[in-house]
Order: structure tokens, then sequence, then C-alpha cells
């Protein structure tokens, strides 16, 4: 037998991939196998490496759980391969997790282990749903409470008639089947009736739902509402202070999901302002840059840079191939130092700044109309410009420079292709109107999101209640020339004034009924 691995217990958070610990970031980083549950957010899978097995082991809500000596068994077999085993679990390991009991099993088999608490839900969820679970002048303690006991148990841990007359606040974790039990078990015991209560299903996520009643009406409140697990439930005068406090689910994205599909390597600056203002970004990339077929073109641009007078950048994702091509030939940016340099906007010209250049010209209107009003106001006739960007492109730039009498020439810097995407995934939650917004950053990313249908006809019906919202009018033309109809169109082509065109849309006051 080889050396054994580890085995990190590490606690998920409640939901919101933003609540995971870095130190647990730093486990998933390095697992050779996670072992995940239903409440761990698959988001956080992204930070497993490619080569690492995953292993589902949880169960859905009113389901069965998944064996747990089995669950036990997995871990310990996978460690004694001599992999690094990551168990993640929803909120943290040791409050109402098992992983007190996995971490026996783990000691009892003699092999090391590390356990990573995580944010746990019993506050987190409250906290999201605007209720403190204590207050210096409400409530000066709070208890956490299983609410589905051992069913093994001889008897009942509980003890009801303390729960019940607590002044602090009960929270209470997988108790939401057992909901009216909870309430008749506090109210016999002496609870008011008129005692406040929150129930908060999928707290820190998009679809975090939250109803509020008393003790005397919140059974009935939760039928209606048809609330299921998970929902963490708060007992106690706390609850009072929601109505106050309630930041998250009143941010103009709340409860939106947002198809981003720009390049992975690019999405995180949208997808982050997404999230900002409530939204739920959903990352689907549907162009991925790769290096043009040949530098051949590139290279020998790079040669001759001494007979150019203007670079004009028309992509942040020109500047770094043009960069590093640069760097290979052994040359840096004193190589330009001849040159005027024009980006096409100020997201370009900060990606260009990063290699201690600055722009000579930043055109006010940020795309290609914009830049040949600004070289024309600058005066190009007679001269020579090299534009480096994309294998396909729109060729209306480079036109009307030369019919003000440059030279240009264009070479390919990179190209954009189609990326290995999961339709099937996409076209069901498309189905199951569980996107609302979908995001065009480019004309590139239009045309290769609708190439994963099969027909015009199937992207109609399927994107028939999603909102489209494009980064500009040119990404917006394409996108209505595919057979989508466009409803939001940023004012300016930043990413940024995209993701504050979609708030204003939901901002909007509503039409009055007619």
């Amino acid at each position: 037998m080889g050396t054994p691995g580890k085995v990190y217990l590490v606690g998920a958070g409640p939901g919101d991939q933003k609540l995971l610990t870095l130190r647990g970031k730093e486990c998933l980083e390095q697992a050779d196998v996670v072992l995940y549950d239903y409440l761990a957010n698959p988001v956080l899978l992204d930070h497993v490496p490619a080569h690492a097995e995953r292993i589902y082991v949880g169960r859905r809500g009113r389901g069965r759980y998944q064996d747990q000596h089995e669950v036990n068994r997995l871990i310990i077999e996978k460690a004694r391969e001599g992999k690094v085993v990551v168990r993640l679990k929803g909120g943290d390991p040791f409050v109402f997790g098992r992983g007190g009991e996995e971490a026996e099993a783990i000691a009892a088999a003699g092999l090391p282990f590390e356990v990573v608490p995580g944010v746990t839900s019993a506050v987190a969820v409250p906290a999201y749903a605007g209720i403190p679970v204590t207050h210096r002048t409400l409530a000066s303690t709070v208890t956490f409470v299983t609410g589905h006991e051992d069913p093994t148990k001889e008897a009942a841990a509980l003890e009801w008639p303390r729960l019940a007359t607590a002044n602090g606040t009960l929270v209470f974790l997988m108790g939401m089947k057992n909901l009216p039990a909870i309430v008749e078990h506090l109210v016999s015991e002496g609870k008011s009736r008129d005692t406040p209560v929150a129930l908060v299903r999928w707290g820190t996520r998009c679809g975090q739902r939250t109803v509020v009643g008393t003790l005397g009406d919140i059974v009935g409140k939760a039928e209606e509402a048809e609330m299921e697990p998970p929902t963490v439930i708060v007992v106690g005068d706390v609850v009072r202070l929601r109505e106050h406090l309630n930041w998250f689910e009143t941010r103009p994205l709340f409860g939106k999901r947002i198809l981003v599909t720009r390049a992975q390597a690019q999405a995180r600056e949208l997808s982050t302002l997404l999230a900002e203002q409530g939204g739920e970004p959903v990352e689907c990339p549907t162009i991925q840059l790769v290096a043009p077929e040949s530098w051949k073109e590139l290279d020998e641009a790079i040669a001759d840079l001494r007979r150019y007078h203007w670079v004009v950048f028309t992509s942040v994702n020109g500047v770094r191939p043009f960069m590093e091509r640069l760097r290979q030939r052994g040359q840096d940016a004193r190589a330009l130092a001849d040159l005027r340099l024009c980006c096409i906007g100020p997201r370009t010209a900060r990606e260009l700044s990063t290699y201690g250049l600055r722009a000579d010209l930043v055109p006010s209107e940020y795309q290609a109309e914009g830049v040949i009003d600004a070289m024309k106001a600058a005066g190009v006739a007679g001269q020579r410009v090299l534009i480096p960007r994309a294998a396909v492109a729109r060729e209306l730039l480079p036109e009307q420079l030369r019919a003000m009498g440059a030279e240009v020439r264009v070479v390919t810097a990179y190209r954009t292709v189609l990326p290995s995407v999961e339709a099937d995934h996409l076209k069901d939650q498309l189905r199951r109107q569980a996107i609302h917004v979908i995001t065009f950053t480019s004309s590139s990313t239009v045309r290769n999101f609708c190439r994963l249908f099969d027909s015009r006809e199937e992207m109609a019906k399927l994107t028939g209640d999603a909102v489209v919202a494009c980064i500009g009018p040119i990404t917006a033309k394409t996108a209505v020339e595919q057979g989508l109809p466009v409803t939001i169109t940023a004012a300016e082509n930043t990413i940024p004034a995209l993701v504050q065109a979609i708030v204003q849309y939901y901002s909007r006051p509503a039409l009055p009924r007619s």
C-alpha cells in the first residue's frame, strides 16, 4: 500500500459561491476527488482541477439520505489510494452536517484530515433575509436547533419547554417538513402565537424566497407559498427587523438569472457586476479566443513596425497577442515609441496601459464608426496604419481609412471559435424559463449562440421568454439579423454600460394595467 492521501472536510457555505472561504478554495484547487452534497453550490466545482473525480453523495429535500456508511467508505477508500479527497458540505461541516460522524470514521481509519469551517446557513441565511440573529435590544441569545433529529434515537433530545421559554432567537435547520410539529411544540409549551417567524428558502442564492408570519399563521402561509426544503426557520422578535433591513432581495436584479456568453477568460467582469446588482450570472461562453492559424502576418508586421505611423487596436483581445509576439522577438514597448496608438475604447486602453503604453487616441464612440471619426479628425491621409485584430471582423474601418488616403494593413492577432458547450443543458434551462436575460458582448457571441440550436424556430421557441441585452448597436443588429429580438442595448460599448442598461430596464416603473 502506498502513502495515504489526505481528507479535507470543507464547508461550502450557505449557497452564495462567494461565501466559500479562501482555505476552502485552496483545498478544492488541489483535489483529486470531490464528494459533494445537494446543498453545495455546483458552481464551486469550477475550482476543481479538470482531472479530479466528482462524486455526488447528496439527496434532495424530502428524499432519502445517501447512506452515511457508504459515504464514509468512499472517503476512506479514495484517501487510501493516495488521493487528496475533499468532502464538500453545505454550510459548516460541524453544524448539523454529519461532519463529526465523517471525521470520526476518517480518524478511526488512521487517515490524516483537516476540517475547514464554512459560513453556516444558520447565520448567513437570516442575514441575507435582513434578519440579524442577535440584537442588543431584541435578542441576546441565539439557539441553533435541528429540525430533523436522527429517527433511530430512542427519545427526542430537544427540550421544548426551554426552547419555548427562551427570550432569544431560535433558528431551525432542516425543519421544513416538520414545521407543523415545531409550531405545535412551541405553542403548547407557552410560546405566544404572535411570535414572529420567517421561512427562508435557498437563502443567499438568486432564488431566495422569504415568507414571514407568526406562530399562529406560518403553517398556512407556508402551504400557500408551497415552501419546500432547503428552508431555514427563524423564530423571534428579530424577524421584525426585516422590514427595514431587507438588503438582498431589494437589489434591482434580484431573482434574475442572466446568461453570460462572453469568453470564459473575460467573463469575470460582467459576472461580478451583475452579481453586485443582485443577479445570478450563468456563464456559458459561446466564444473562445485562440491563436491565428499562422503568426506569419503578425510577425512580419512587427518586424516592420518602423514603417507605420499608427497601430489601431479594435478590441481588448488584440492587445495581448500583439504584445506577446513583440516580446518573443526580444522587444518591448520601446518598439512602439515613434508610433501613435489608437484604442477603440477605455477598456482596450487600460489593457494597453498594463504594458506601459498610453493610447494617443480613444474615440468618444466606442465602435468602428467612432474610430473612423477620430482618425479623420487626426488626419491620416498618406499615413500607414496597422490593425491587429480578429480573423473575422467588420471591414468598415479599413475601408474608410483607405478612403481617407491611408495605407492600411490588417493582420490576424487572434481567432474566435465556438468552444465546447453543453447545449442540451442550456436548452433545458431556457425551456424551464430558468434564464431571464441573455447577454451578448460581440457579434461573435451572437452568431455562435445561434449555432447551438437546430433551427431558428427552435431558438425562437426556447428564447422567447428571455430578455436579450446587447453591448451596443452593432451587436444588436447582428442579433436581430439572426432572429433574436433585442430588448436592451447599452448606451455605450462597455461592460458597465451593459449592466447599467439591464438595471435600468428592471428598475423602470411597472406599466399600469388596462
